[in-house]
């Protein structure tokens, strides 16, 4: 690799790949990925299952990707949406957890919520407080492929393009998904909002 390809790579993919790929050799080196995307996996899980789920899901994910960084390849993309891909995937088997977590929320009904938790703080963000029971309704009536792109994107800040990366899926399909998705929130809203 020339001295300027290895510029651009790193420029592309701060020091990520260089940190994954000697840890190949030196394991600790594995810590600075750790330490630079643990709370953000972190908060991506307890937005999608609670801080109970978060806590083993988001060691999980730092712990296969420990596992599997032999196999990661910087040509297909950045070391944090792999990252965000593999606890996608760990969340998928946790579906079920997650799809009842949302029911829970409606249920609620619009209390005021005095915990002030991260699941919390992340539901307002999506929407105003008040909505939070219809935005639960709908977010559990999503395909499982729609709620992993909208929640990607809005819990975890990543691109249209590492969403992608992610889910390992085409940069349209994120496109189309995401766009079925709020189609499909906005209705369920606006059903709500006409009650």
């Amino acid at each position: 690799m020339t001295a300027q390809a290895d510029m651009a790579d790193q420029a592309a993919h701060p020091p990520d790949a260089a940190d994954l790929r000697r840890s190949l050799h030196e394991p600790e080196r594995f810590t600075a990925i750790y330490d630079r995307y643990f709370t953000a996996v972190y908060k991506y899980v307890a937005g999608r299952l609670g801080p109970q789920a978060a806590d083993d899901l988001a060691a999980e994910t730092f712990l296969i990707a420990f596992h599997k960084r032999g196999t990661f390849d910087p040509g297909r993309g950045a070391v944090r949406p792999w990252l965000f891909g593999i606890a996608t995937n760990l969340v998928a088997q946790h579906r079920r957890d997650e799809v009842r977590r949302y029911r829970a929320l409606a249920r609620a009904g619009a209390e005021r919520h005095t915990t002030g938790g991260h699941e919390d703080r992340v539901v307002r963000l999506v929407t105003a407080e008040r909505m939070q029971p219809a935005l639960a309704r709908a977010l559990a009536k999503l395909s499982r492929g729609e709620r992993d792109v909208v929640l990607l994107v809005a819990l975890s800040g990543l691109a249209h393009e590492e969403v992608a990366q992610a889910l390992d899926i085409p940069y349209g399909t994120v496109g189309s998904r995401l766009s079925r998705a709020r189609r499909k929130l906005r209705a369920a809203l606006g059903q709500e909002e006409a009650r």
